[in-house]
Order: C-alpha cells, then sequence, then structure tokens
C-alpha cells in the first residue's frame, strides 16, 4: 500500500495536566524521524490525558514512529496508549473543499 498522507491520532491513558509535560525537549526527539510532516498536541479537557494528531508521508514511517516513540513512550510513563491510523489520501478531495489547513 504505497500511501502518500497519513494521519495518526495517538492519546494516552494518564493523568497528566499538560503543563507538567515537558514539550520542549520532546518535540525535538519526535522530529528526528523521517516523513512527520507536523504534529498537533492534544490536552483532554476534564481527564488530562495527552495526545496527538500528526501527519507523516508514508505508512512505513507512521509506524516506524509508533514502534520507536509512542510504545517506548508508553510503557516508560505506565500508561495505555490508544493509537489510530488514517488514510489522508483517500480523504484529499473532501478536506480540500472543507480548506483543511493539511491539503494545499
Amino acid at each position: 500500500m504505497n500511501l502518500d498522507k497519513i494521519f495518526i491520532y495517538a492519546e494516552y491513558q494518564v493523568s497528566i495536566p499538560f503543563d507538567q509535560i515537558d514539550w520542549k525537549l520532546i518535540n525535538p526527539e519526535m522530529k528526528k524521524f523521517a516523513g512527520l510532516r507536523s504534529k498537533t498536541w492534544l490536552s483532554g479537557i476534564n481527564n488530562n490525558t495527552v495526545g496527538g494528531f500528526y501527519e507523516f508521508s508514508s505508512l512505513d514511517n507512521a509506524q516506524k514512529y509508533i514502534d520507536e516513540l509512542l510504545i517506548p513512550f508508553s510503557q516508560q510513563i505506565n500508561g495505555n496508549l490508544s493509537v489510530k491510523l488514517f488514510n489522508g489520501d483517500v480523504v484529499a478531495a473532501a478536506s480540500k473543499d472543507m480548506k483543511s489547513p493539511f491539503y494545499n
């Protein structure tokens, strides 16, 4: 499967207020992964879950990020990780019609 736009939704089931996340140290580590085009940090309302919405250039790059960063971090913080992968190519026309910032 050759996909050019993969989105990941990831969420850690731990209660960490976002102001306790050292994102200034985490962001440079994330940027080292091939194919990462963007990340939007997410912080759960009334539950302090932490996660993100990511765009990758391929399914292989997205899977490597999951395997080498998301899963080990989940083990490090003793949290439960929920990850979903989405095909960004198949929804391109509909997203462009909605003026999505992820599509030019």
